[in-house]
């Protein structure tokens, strides 16, 4: 299983008139974990697209627990559970500086091959990085 752990500072602008982290605003730090988990295992995001994979979104869930404030340290736990095929989904686990679960949510992207704009599996370039992650495939 692949994990990581993104911290993300709330900033004054990301947070509604109750104080409260506008709820939005998760999708941007899931993004921000992803592409940070993709990058520790070296897999840089922009490098995957400059060599002709595209990730769209095909699917964001989330449930709230509890809200996180201006200026709270958050702790985003991002894992992905099985091995990616034509799709990978992101698993996140976030937390405030208390450790209390804020929220969990996961996010499912599609590899397109760009030059086709088709679905497509995952290079081996980028599997290889991942499978390290899953000793036992």
């Amino acid at each position: 299983m692949l994990r990581s752990e993104t911290k993300i500072r709330v900033r004054y602008g990301e947070t509604d008139r109750m104080g409260y982290v506008y709820y939005g605003n998760y999708a941007q730090y899931y993004e921000v974990a992803r592409v940070e988990t993709l990058r520790q295992i070296g897999l840089n995001y922009k490098e995957i697209e400059d060599r002709g994979i595209l990730l769209p979104v095909l699917d964001f869930t989330i449930q709230y627990k509890k809200p996180a404030f201006y200026d709270d340290e958050l702790t985003i736990i991002t894992t992905v559970k099985e091995l990616p095929g034509v799709r990978i989904t992101f698993n996140y686990e976030c937390f405030n500086d208390k450790k209390e679960l804020l929220n969990t949510g996961a996010v499912t992207l599609v590899f397109i091959d760009k030059e086709r704009n088709k679905p497509c599996i995952p290079p081996d370039w980028f599997m290889d990085e991942v499978e390290k992650y899953f000793p036992h495939g």
